[in-house]
């Protein structure tokens, strides 16, 4: 399965079974994608292969951990390695053509009061 940022400079691809999806709401997760939640998966880092644009990636950490890195031209958010282990966090909307089912929620004690969870 292959995903690209919206400039498709950034272009990985991901081997195995994709993991279920999930969704975090907290407030960090929220500004990062201007929404109401991040859906994203966790993947073994052994089953992601950057194809190209790896030049244009741009790390923002926080002091708790959060990292976030995005492309540096579009500004899309590209996976990124959790917290020095061994898993890559990937964002969902990056990847074309799959199907794929929302486990679990994230953090909804600190969601933001408009979102409403199905």
């Amino acid at each position: 399965m292959k995903g690209k940022c919206n400039c498709r400079q950034v272009e990985f691809e991901i081997i195995g079974n994709l993991p279920k999806l999930y969704q975090c709401h907290c407030s960090l997760c929220r500004k990062q994608s201007g929404s109401c939640s991040n859906t994203a998966t966790i993947i073994p880092a052994d089953n992601i292969f950057w194809l190209s644009g790896k030049k244009h990636i741009t790390s923002w950490k926080d002091s708790s951990g959060f990292r976030s890195d995005f492309c540096s031209i579009c500004g899309s958010p590209v996976p990124n390695i959790l917290k020095e282990s061994e898993y890559y966090w990937v964002p969902a909307g990056l990847l074309k053509d799959f199907e794929n089912e929302i486990s679990v929620h994230l953090c909804v004690n600190s969601k933001a009061t408009w979102d409403v969870i199905n």
